[in-house]
């Protein structure tokens, strides 16, 4: 009797061990949920199931296990990276936060996040650009920027909450309907357009810094200077993103305070206009859209460590009130700024030489002195910015090959830094119509991108957070193919490059209606990928 009782003893225990070696290989949905109780249980199964297997020499340097995520302490890292750890460097990168490493209640910072970055000299160019390059009126470029404004900052406010609900950042949510290679277009798109925004801030300041004393110091060291500070906040990662974003507000509102104070009473005096037209408010439209709407491909890259038992609506709250809070007054201070340029005596030529800062300069030369130090605070307002961008950059080229995952972000960081020096040197080199050119053109792909991850959460997935397993987060054969995303998006440019208006090209439909690309790519793609996807599920038999 004995020995039977071994003898089944052993049988369980093989029955067992089988189940479980395919229960790893399958990566069965049901034991791998995104739940506290059962994101233990997915640290247990790839810690002794794939996360074991051992490779040897370059092998181990490129294996990246399947389902693997981020769990702090997880492995020895040699004593100068434990340095640079110990020092406050973020070491994840784009591996899922399991529920239990989300612990931080500090919601308020997702709103100081956004709001600092934006509190700063970035938005008045884009603010310029309806009165100097769309010829409107101050009070109807404000109105437009209102309401455009109040309307493209709610894709991205209510996709940011999907990053503290699933753990995950957003370009690795975006996996889950782009599927896991055909989401490097989109990653690189995102790229950038980050890219740009950085450079469009760096190039302000840039241009700000130049302006303190004219002919001393160039707008391309400005650029650079600029650049180099922001490297060193984006490189020590989440923690010091959200520290100098709670603080460094402050001397950011004095600053534009003060500036306003000493050329408010210019900007009263503005070029006379036609009446505004159709055409005119669509395409300024189009670039308050490509402004906000862009955001959705970062929002949720700074909310995966907090705890997931907020409720949506604070969250949405937050990241929504973050970016509008000092958008629209900053937008409508540039508008203002635009419409003076061509009357107030010496506005034009400062313009005409530095851009924004010039005319910054402008308004603070009554203070004399003190106004060459606000201009300082003005050049350096924009750091928020570049921080967070050079952040989200690193993560998205993280992404884009799975040796990449195992690169330290900080590595990126400096790659980033570097590459982008001679670039924003270039483009400021043809600022105005550069600046006009980008904010249209990544309009398009983010109208693409965001119909194609809203409808993928609320229509297949039916909000459901749980349905973004962990498990199968690189795993290319249990995640869409994203055929579908693709053949919509390509679909809709059908309409899109007719609805173009741009200096280079004005489609048929845009010399009548004025650019309505962003419309055409987020509404269309949004039919298309409807009936697209649901042939995909039910032919792959998944999500």
């Amino acid at each position: 009797m004995r020995h039977e009782r071994d003898v089944g003893s052993e049988s369980d225990r093989a029955t067992g061990a089988c189940l479980l070696a395919r229960r790893i290989a399958s990566r069965e949905p049901d034991g791998f949920r995104n739940t506290p109780e059962k994101g233990t249980r997915l640290h247990d199964d790839v810690e002794a199931g794939a996360g074991s297997r051992k490779h040897g020499g370059f092998a181990s340097f490129l294996a990246v296990e399947d389902g693997v995520v981020y769990k702090p302490g997880l492995e020895s890292n040699p004593r100068w990276y434990q340095r640079l750890l110990d020092a406050g460097v973020e070491d994840n990168g784009v591996k899922p936060v399991p529920v239990e490493s989300r612990t931080d209640t500090r919601y308020h910072n997702l709103f100081t996040v956004f709001s600092t970055a934006l509190l700063c000299v970035l938005p008045i160019p884009t603010g310029m650009l309806g009165t100097t390059a769309f010829g409107m009126s101050l009070r109807d470029a404000s109105l437009t920027i209102l309401f455009f404004s109040l309307l493209c900052s709610i894709p991205p406010a209510y996709m940011g909450c999907g990053g503290y609900k699933t753990g995950m950042r957003q370009l690795v949510q975006a996996r889950y309907s782009w599927g896991l290679y055909i989401v490097t277009l989109p990653l690189l798109l995102n790229a950038a357009t980050v890219t740009g925004f950085t450079l469009i801030s760096a190039i302000v300041g840039g241009q700000t810094i130049a302006a303190i004393n004219p002919g001393h110091v160039s707008v391309d060291v400005g650029i650079i200077i600029t650049i180099l500070i922001g490297f060193g906040v984006s490189f020590l990662g989440f923690r010091a993103l959200h520290a100098w974003e709670r603080w460094s507000w402050i001397p950011n509102l004095i600053a534009l305070v003060i500036t306003v104070g000493c050329g408010g009473k210019f900007l009263f005096n503005q070029a006379e206009t036609e009446p505004v037209t159709a055409p005119q408010v669509v395409s300024y439209a189009g670039l308050i859209a490509g402004y906000f709407i862009t955001f959705g491909g970062t929002a949720s890259d700074y909310s995966v460590y907090y705890n997931p038992n907020a409720s949506r609506v604070k969250i949405f709250s937050y990241i929504y009130m973050g970016l509008l809070t000092p958008s629209v007054p900053l937008l409508v201070l540039g508008a203002a700024m635009g419409g003076a340029v061509p009357v107030v005596p010496g506005w034009a030529d400062a313009y005409s030489s530095y851009g924004a800062g010039g005319v910054l300069a402008a308004m603070l030369e009554p203070a004399h002195g003190f106004g060459k130090f606000v201009l300082v605070l003005l050049a350096l307002s924009v750091l928020g910015q570049l921080a967070i961008s050079m952040y989200s950059i690193a993560l998205n080229l993280q992404m884009l090959v799975p040796i990449f995952t195992k690169v330290p972000r900080y590595a990126f960081i400096i790659v980033v830094s570097v590459v982008m020096i001679p670039i924003g040197i270039k483009v400021a080199e043809q600022w105005e119509t550069s600046l006009e050119n980008f904010l249209a053109l990544i309009g398009y792909w983010a109208g693409c991108f965001d119909a194609v991850l809203l409808e993928e959460f609320l229509v297949f997935r039916r909000r459901d957070y749980a349905t973004y397993d962990h498990a199968i987060w690189n795993v290319g054969s249990k995640l869409p193919s994203g055929a579908a995303a693709l053949a919509a998006s390509l679909l809709s440019m059908g309409l899109v490059i007719p609805g173009m208006a741009e200096a280079w090209y004005t489609g048929p439909i845009a010399e009548k209606t004025g650019d309505i690309g962003f419309e055409m790519a987020f509404f269309v793609t949004g039919i298309f990928y409807l009936p697209f996807r649901w042939l995909e599920i039910r032919w792959r038999g998944h999500l």
